[in-house]
């Protein structure tokens, strides 16, 4: 899954789980049943897990590309500093 594609994947999710959850809502005050609106929303969880989980080929529309490896030992990745970040230790310990 590219980026694209995860931004895709979660806003797809959100919009499912907000719109499988005034459904529930909606059905569940109409018919006056609790339980009902529960299963409602369970079923929308199941709809939105079995369309934004699996890597469909709509969330890999904008491949990465990778660097060959002769042209990554020609770009070195950069060194990290072995600064201690942080707070400052003072000369009393408690």
């Amino acid at each position: 899954m590219d980026w694209q594609g995860q931004k895709r994947a979660e806003m797809l999710m959100q919009l499912l789980l907000v719109a499988s959850a005034v459904a529930a809502f909606v059905v569940g005050y109409a018919m006056a049943d609790f339980q009902l609106m529960l299963l409602v929303y369970a079923a929308g969880v199941v709809l939105t897990a079995l369309v934004t989980v699996p890597n469909w080929p709509f969330f890999n529309r904008h491949p990465l590309k990778w660097l060959d490896a002769s042209e990554a030992d020609r770009h070195p990745r950069p060194q990290v500093s072995a600064t201690t970040g942080g707070k400052k230790k003072t000369g009393k310990n408690k």
